[in-house]
């Protein structure tokens, strides 16, 4: 960044600062449009790194970090309240141009990290996609009973020793209570309940609460089981629920990512929980994970081939579906995981592990879950593994600058998935994810799903925006948009189960 481009930053921070109580502030909402952020919720990842930085220099964050509501003025005349409203305050103790500096930073270094990846189809490059139906001593898979004896668990014993690992075999006890219900939910619509899980072993527990809604009245529903970022109540408006123990959220902070009266309207369960609960996603964070449960609390009890958070995460999948197929109205043969971004790459490894779920859903899950790694374009595996390393087992952060030599791709795990039902959805503005790459390992895997006699994407072409390409039992789609979760979204995996999943 340029000299002179710093000092007219720094010019218009002066300007937005007001004053509290005789203490120099700035709002973080005026931070925001400083910075060149249009969205509150993306500029509010900033505000945690800078509170994170905050505490690494050993400063209290309620001496900088204050939370208020702001009021507004309508049009009307009348005042709202805008929440979560951080003013970040000048004390002696922290000089606030430094955090301003550390805020630009940020601002600039992700940006840069982004904006520094590729997003033009030709540099790409050339690359061989290993062959799906070729087993280790060269013989070729040509029906799915080669590929279900012999080819599937030589690809699934790859994946978990060189990408998303092991967790030890170690008994680990499971319980749940219920904590809270009603039958009266979203407006009399839905049932509700949160189910506290209790996971014990090595002298060591973890808890984790599950928030399911089921639609009253359907005797056998179907279920989503899906994890969330920012904590239960976090999904919903609904006062009743309770809030994760590690979220920081508040409630409906990210409502519009999950429409439960649609999915209840439509049929649907859906049970939720904070993935935090089960490893909380920062770096150097083991010891606060389940993994002590299984006997591992630091880095010294890791092997190579050690899963961390994506495989704990998926295994929580697993034990949600575990509870769920208890309920007596559940149906237990249409039972779906679904993920967004890294909970999308856990869906599909929770799906590849567990035949029991039905169907799989991938929402722009890109590198290291429904993308291709071969590919140089956008999010590569030698940034995620560089800013992630705790998501995968550490063999995997050896292939960080050699992806080409690893021994299998990401379309081997969706095959992994065959031949149940697998979804894939991307979106155009989302080029970090690849939505070329994923669309191709998806058309890649239907060489798997042929062995079954399905109809496959084998010969599809990369759809137009917002169409909707299914084939036998796969689906596809590339919306308008970013990288999120929307009723498009949900409006896509539900039509295509109530068709495919009977």
């Amino acid at each position: 960044m340029k000299k002179e481009e710093i000092l007219a930053l720094f010019q218009e921070y002066e300007q937005v600062a007001c004053e509290v109580n005789q203490v120099e502030c700035w709002s973080a909402r005026d931070l925001q449009k400083l910075l060149g952020y249009s969205l509150w919720q993306n500029f509010t990842k900033v505000i945690a790194k800078a509170k994170e930085a905050c505490e690494n220099v050993g400063q209290n964050l309620l001496d900088h970090f204050i939370d208020v509501n702001k009021m507004v003025e309508l049009g009307s005349g009348a005042f709202r309240s805008l929440n979560r409203n951080f003013e970040i305050h000048n004390k002696t103790v922290f000089d606030m141009r430094y955090l301003f500096l550390l805020l630009t930073g940020l601002v600039l270094a992700v940006k840069t990290w982004a904006q520094s990846a590729n997003y033009d189809e030709s540099l790409v490059g050339s690359y061989v996609l290993p062959d799906a139906l070729t087993t280790l001593d060269g013989q070729k898979v040509t029906d799915s009973k080669i590929w279900e004896k012999v080819r599937r668990p030589e690809i699934m014993s790859m994946l978990a020793n060189v990408e998303y690992g092991n967790l030890p075999q170690t008994p680990v006890k499971t319980t749940w209570r219920t904590v809270e219900e009603s039958d009266n939910a979203l407006g009399g619509k839905a049932l509700r309940r949160q189910v506290e899980f209790t996971f014990s072993g090595n002298g060591v527990s973890r808890k984790m609460m599950v928030l399911m809604y089921m639609p009253r009245g359907v005797r056998k529903a179907p279920v989503f089981i899906s994890p969330n970022f920012r904590g239960n109540q976090s999904t919903t408006d609904d006062e009743a629920v309770i809030a994760s123990q590690y979220s920081e959220y508040s409630r409906s902070n990210q409502k519009s990512r999950w429409p439960f009266e649609k999915i209840i309207a439509s049929g649907y369960a859906v049970a939720t929980f904070h993935y935090f609960d089960i490893y909380y996603d920062k770096r150097d964070s083991m010891s606060k994970s389940i993994l002590p449960v299984f006997g591992v609390s630091d880095a010294a009890g890791l092997s190579p081939s050690t899963g961390k958070a994506i495989s704990a995460w998926a295994w929580a999948c697993s034990r949600v579906l575990d509870y769920v197929l208890t309920l007596k109205n559940i149906d237990k043969r249409r039972c779906i995981v679904m993920g967004h971004s890294r909970l999308g790459k856990t869906a599909l490894w929770a799906g590849a592990l567990d035949k029991r779920f039905a169907m799989v859903v991938s929402n722009n899950s890109g590198c290291c879950g429904a993308a291709l790694s071969r590919r140089n374009y956008g999010e590569t595996v030698g940034r995620i593994t560089k800013a992630f390393p705790w998501w995968f087992c550490d063999a995997f952060c050896a292939y960080a600058d050699r992806p080409e030599e690893l021994p299998f791709d990401q379309h081997e795990l969706l095959a992994m998935i065959a031949p149940r039902l697998v979804y894939v959805a991307s979106a155009q503005e989302d080029r970090w994810a690849d939505p070329r790459g994923e669309f191709l390992a998806l058309k890649e895997s239907s060489k798997v799903y042929a062995l079954y006699g399905k109809e496959t994407m084998g010969d599809e072409e990369f759809p137009e925006v917002n169409k909707l390409l299914w084939r036998g039992q796969m689906g596809y789609h590339i919306r308008s948009g970013g990288h999120d979760v929307t009723d498009f979204d949900w409006d896509a995996y539900m039509r295509f189960a109530d068709e495919k999943l009977k």
